[in-house]
């Protein structure tokens, strides 16, 4: 008589355990969801999605409103996942309590700790982070409808965490992330083979005009300008023909003119204008007036910025300008040419003048002319000598020496070594540089 009951409860027990097992894997699959899903959204590629919501994708946009919203995404993502695994480990200790007795506590601590690590933290994290983009155009709308049930929750717990973090003397709200550009500037430190090979010549030119492009409202015109001391220009006090002479003669399509002396400069004198003005003359070349055929000159200070000048440029229609500092004394020019340059490289054509100023070595050092830019030598060769106190390599030395260097004298500085090889009264015309031994023949493709 008394059977039946006992096959009843036992036939109870044995639902009961394996609805118990059931529901601990479908918490460890929620589990598995909740750190996949996570990881996906974080990781998955904010260009890609941006161009993909463009082009019409529903869960693209929904990926991107989504992390808008990072806090709350992670806050909800969080609560579901530690609320999965932690009602997965009370159920899976239940059941081997009344499975073993008291040491079931242990096989459910150990049992549980596998089973969460492997299978719903390291696998699904994993195969996120090789699929991010995949997965988190899967998940969008499911954890769109989790966040959403959470936001309650969620809420109340940034909302207790914020006032605790306060006791503690912390402001969340002052918590600063880096910039986009510091993102793209490692992004693209990251873009680096380690082999010298031909792609990687390819790839390292790649990397050095995108940084040129982000480094454009940084750099100002100073640091990329051609000196007066290596400006041609015209002398309008000249005759007409020995002014025609000088302009054929120049590999430059646009010569400064100057009146009475060289830091009066009246104008700016186009090749093309001058060449027009002498075929209307009929080729006389006496009653020829320079002055009045060059246009007025453009003055800029030498603190403005390339992405300032660049867009000057557009507006004015304009390609040349001359530089001047806070006195107003001429400085050099700077032309549209020389900004795409310093994007794209150098861009050379049949007239330009080829003078570069660095002569490799066969020990591995450089014989670098004191003229030579801080930013052409880190571009050329991917070193990282600073320009924030002078712009190149001679300045550089006397900065670093505070002194007026003899020739023959041995400097390092950041793991270089600069020897003076000549000087012209105060100023260094040539110095030997040879860089650190993990940087010798690094070059950057043409």
């Amino acid at each position: 008589m008394d059977a039946a009951p006992d096959l009843a409860a036992a036939l109870t027990d044995d639902l009961t355990l394996w609805l118990s097992a059931l529901a601990i894997l479908v918490l460890l699959l929620l589990s598995a969801f909740f750190s996949g899903s996570e990881t996906a959204l974080t990781a998955a590629s904010r260009p890609r999605m941006h161009q993909l919501e463009n082009e019409g994708s529903s869960r693209a946009r929904l990926v991107n409103r989504l992390r808008e919203d990072k806090e709350r995404l992670i806050g909800a993502l969080l609560l579901g996942n530690n609320t999965v695994n932690i009602l997965a480990s009370a159920l899976a200790t239940s059941v081997l309590i009344r499975l073993f007795g008291d040491t079931g506590v242990a096989y459910a601590t150990v049992g549980m700790t596998v089973l969460v690590v492997v299978f719903s933290e390291v696998m699904p994290k994993t195969y996120a982070i090789n699929h991010a983009d995949r997965v988190a155009l899967a998940v969008a709308r499911p954890v769109r409808a989790v966040v959403r049930v959470l936001a309650p929750i969620t809420a109340a717990v940034a909302w207790l965490v914020a006032r605790l973090m306060r006791l503690f003397g912390s402001d969340i709200r002052t918590v600063s992330v880096g910039s986009s550009a510091e993102e793209l500037r490692g992004a693209i430190e990251l873009h680096r083979g380690e082999e010298p090979t031909q792609e990687d010549e390819e790839v390292r030119h790649e990397r050095a005009m995108l940084r040129s492009i982000l480094d454009l409202a940084e750099v100002s015109v100073a640091e990329i300008m051609t000196h007066r001391r290596t400006l041609v220009t015209v002398d309008a006090g000249q005759p007409p023909a020995q002014i025609v002479d000088g302009v054929l003669a120049s590999p430059y399509t646009r010569l400064p003119l100057w009146k009475d002396e060289p830091d009066n400069i009246v104008g700016v004198l186009h090749a093309k204008a001058l060449l027009r003005e002498v075929r209307a003359q009929g080729g006389r070349l006496d009653t020829l007036d320079v002055v009045a055929l060059a246009a007025q000159p453009w003055f800029i200070p030498d603190t403005t910025t390339l992405l300032d000048q660049l867009q000057a440029f557009r507006e004015r229609r304009e390609h040349f300008a001359l530089v001047v500092d806070e006195y107003g004394t001429l400085m050099g020019v700077v032309t549209l040419e020389d900004i795409l340059e310093e994007i794209v490289g150098d861009i050379s054509d049949e007239l330009d003048v080829q003078v570069a100023g660095v002569r490799p070595q066969p020990n591995g050092s450089y014989v670098i002319d004191g003229w030579v830019t801080l930013r052409d030598l880190n571009r050329e060769f991917e070193w990282r000598l600073p320009d924030e106190q002078a712009s190149t390599i001679a300045g550089l030395v006397l900065y670093e020496a505070r002194m007026i260097p003899e020739v023959g004298q041995v400097f390092t500085f950041y793991g270089f070594r600069f020897e003076i090889l000549r000087r012209q009264r105060h100023q260094i015309t040539a110095v030997r540089v040879t860089p650190p031994a993990d940087m010798e023949g690094r070059r950057s493709a043409p």
